[in-house]
């Protein structure tokens, strides 16, 4: 593709887009970015609906969407909104329509903004093989385009908004035939439609391209953005805003990791102009997620920012050699460090900063033990500490015994001063050596730590610390090494960690990368996770990492587990059972927080399996290409089970539906029982 997808990389320039308003709302443009959830009561019951929908404005919520699977529900959308208007609650209603263009030119009478989903707007889903030529094709587009057209006139006619919202999960066959499942075929679904809106002359627009796979929704909304930059010599429409999400998330943290790998990752480029985050929970949980990652953006956006000129070569590196429409990971070579080795084709290790290095050996080594043992389904791959000083230095070799000791194998990664590397460099797995900027670090110590870890026989992580990380990639390469790593330290660190890639690219070094994260003090629980989730997993989802470092986040345990989580969200390492489940709407069946934590409770122990656990049919079978098995209600007091796409029992009584799931995952041979 000719058109890069952002216009800086290492800057986080946020991406200009017209103002689309959403009733007293804009979203894109100079706005901040906009907060949304949706409503998870049934649309014909107008007093809950409506006091679920106060329940959203109250914690912040600023546009609330409401699904209307029929002509009725669409219908009640008007007394829905005379009831909010009587109570006083004053924000923009949209209508969520799926196979039902009849219920949406009724819905666009009611609220301030219809979401359609272009892969069942005018086609039902069969998975049907089909094969079509480009004159048959045409006219298939052409009458999708007659179906879709009226309700974009009359949107025009009312002020009314439109999402295009593609999901990965409900493409049309036709789509599928032609692209696959892919995010170039989510794209093609939307710009037929825009196609339409454009010949209407009507352009208030928002796109979304969501999917359960972060690494697909980055994928597929850097394509948008790319092929709209395309379009805008020809198109009065190429600046429309981005609704973000990643949806059938989940629940719990393993929800908020990937949401925030997946939305962040896109906020890092300026991409994305309002959000929300589904979550399998009360949809006023899902508010305060989706605040601070939009505080963490609005602050970034406002203060505005462009690359320095150190960085302009390193951009053009960075677009010519990494592919941001295909995860491809970044070739590396390996290295041994200590009893792991990282790099090359190894799992992403999970490593664990401890700080400096403790005064008391045996105890932090015992206590650490105890914590690791509480997360039977991880391993910490690498225990690092800090030491500066004679005192700090002597430390280091009692307490790598005590870890042995404790029964702990992963290898101590040492922090320390250039100055200081011979003394603990036999001592350690790895060691890693700041390299500060201008004035820091002389050259000649640099080429000492080199050498001490090279006669030790040991890998070096070089650390750099600073803005100017060309320089600093370079001062490292210069004191030589012969199995270098490297890392950096950055308050932006996703751009920086771009930097140095490209430099390293430039340089033609294949070494390692390290990411680094260390919690914010002054940020709340979700705010620190949130960061951590973005700030590894956007570089983890461009296919940069080797390792990952965490510290600051208190039990070891628990922070060892984290490292793993971001893995897994940015699906490059499956500990855990996956499990897929939507956020809940008036089209579901069952009470579906409820019904995903028993299915938790039952299967949670399965790593390695992907289930998916669907209210209702909309998206349900598509995501389960991405499942190995699927969960999917199908009446009141009925659920469909699934092999991947494969429905292989339909209509199970809910009471039975557990135990027949159990069964069905045993008998493909994906179950074990569950340790004591």
């Amino acid at each position: 593709m000719s058109q890069p997808y952002v216009e800086h990389p290492f800057a986080g320039v946020r991406r200009a887009t017209r103002e689309v308003p959403v009733g007293d709302v804009g979203v894109g443009g100079s706005n901040p970015l906009r907060v949304q959830s949706m409503t998870t009561t049934n649309t014909l019951d107008t007093q809950a609906t409506a006091d679920q929908v106060q329940r959203l404005v109250d914690v912040g919520c600023e546009i609330v969407r409401i699904t209307a699977p029929g002509q009725k529900e669409a219908q009640n959308l008007g007394a829905i909104a005379t009831e909010l208007g009587r109570r006083g609650v004053r924000v923009p209603l949209v209508a969520d329509i799926h196979f039902a263009p009849n219920a949406a030119m009724i819905a666009a009478e009611h609220v301030e903004k219809i979401r359609i989903n272009p892969g069942n707007y005018a086609d039902k889903k069969k998975f049907a093989v089909l094969e079509y030529s480009d004159a048959e094709y045409a006219e298939e587009v052409e009458r999708v385009a007659q179906r879709f057209r009226p309700l974009v006139r009359r949107c025009k006619e009312l002020g009314r908004a439109m999402r295009i919202g593609t999901n990965h999960g409900s493409l049309s066959d036709r789509i599928m035939n032609r692209y696959g499942d892919t995010p170039a075929g989510m794209v093609e679904s939307a710009l037929e439609f825009l196609d339409v809106c454009e010949n209407e002359g009507f352009g208030d627009v928002v796109f979304s391209m969501k999917s359960s796979n972060a690494q697909v929704a980055i994928q597929a909304y850097r394509l948008l953005a790319a092929r709209l930059a395309e379009r805008a010599a020809a198109s009065r429409l190429a600046d429309l805003p981005f609704h973000l999400g990643v949806t059938e998330a989940g629940d719990g943290v393993d929800a908020r990791v990937k949401s925030a790998i997946g939305i962040g990752s896109l906020l890092e480029d300026g991409i994305g102009d309002t959000i929300r985050v589904s979550l399998t929970e009360d949809p006023v949980k899902e508010v305060p997620v989706a605040r601070a990652l939009a505080r963490r953006y609005d602050a970034r956006f406002a203060a505005g920012s462009k690359p320095d000129a150190a960085a302009a070569a390193g951009e053009r590196i960075w677009l010519e050699t990494v592919d941001p429409y295909v995860h491809e990971r970044r070739a590396t070579r390996e290295l041994a460090c200590g009893t792991t080795r990282l790099g090359g084709d190894r799992d992403v290790r999970v490593e664990l900063d401890l700080g400096p290095v403790p005064t008391d050996a045996g105890s932090a080594a015992r206590e650490l033990r105890t914590s690791l043992a509480a997360q039977p389904d991880v391993g910490c791959e690498g225990v690092g500490v800090a030491v500066s000083g004679a005192a700090a230095q002597a430390r280091v070799a009692p307490f790598q015994m005590a870890l042995r000791d404790a029964g702990i194998e992963a290898p101590l990664v040492v922090a320390v001063p250039a100055e200081e590397a011979a003394a603990v460099a036999p001592a350690a797995g790895r060691i890693a050596v700041p390299v500060p900027g201008e004035g820091g670090t002389p050259p000649q110590a640099l080429s000492d730590a080199a050498r001490a870890a090279d006669s030790a026989g040991v890998p070096l992580e070089w650390m750099l610390c600073g803005p100017d990380v060309e320089a600093l990639v370079d001062a490292a390469l210069a004191a030589g090494a012969s199995r270098p790593l490297f890392s950096v330290a950055s308050n932006h660190p996703v751009h920086a960690v771009r930097r140095m890639v490209a430099r390293l690219a430039a340089r033609g070094c294949d070494a390692p990368v390290v990411l680094r994260h260390r919690s914010d003090a002054t940020l709340d629980a979700e705010s620190a996770l949130l960061a951590a989730g973005t700030d590894l997993g956007a570089p983890l989802c461009d296919g940069v990492g080797d390792a990952v470092v965490l510290s600051g986040f208190g039990d070891a345990g628990r922070t060892v587990a984290l490292g793993y989580r971001i893995l897994q969200g940015a699906r490059l390492r499956t500990t855990w059972t996956e499990f897929i489940s939507c956020p809940s709407c008036g089209r579901t069946l069952f009470d579906l927080e409820e019904t995903t934590a028993r299915i938790k409770a039952r299967t949670g122990h399965l790593d390695g399996v992907k289930i998916a656990i669907m209210g209702c049919i909309v998206n349900g079978p598509g995501e389960m290409a991405d499942a190995d098995f699927g969960y999917v209600g199908s009446g009141p007091a009925s659920v469909n089970l699934y092999v991947g796409k494969e429905l292989v029992e339909r209509n199970v009584p809910t009471e039975e539906s557990d135990d027949r799931l159990v069964e069905l995952i045993r008998k493909h041979g994906r179950w074990k029982d569950p340790a004591d």
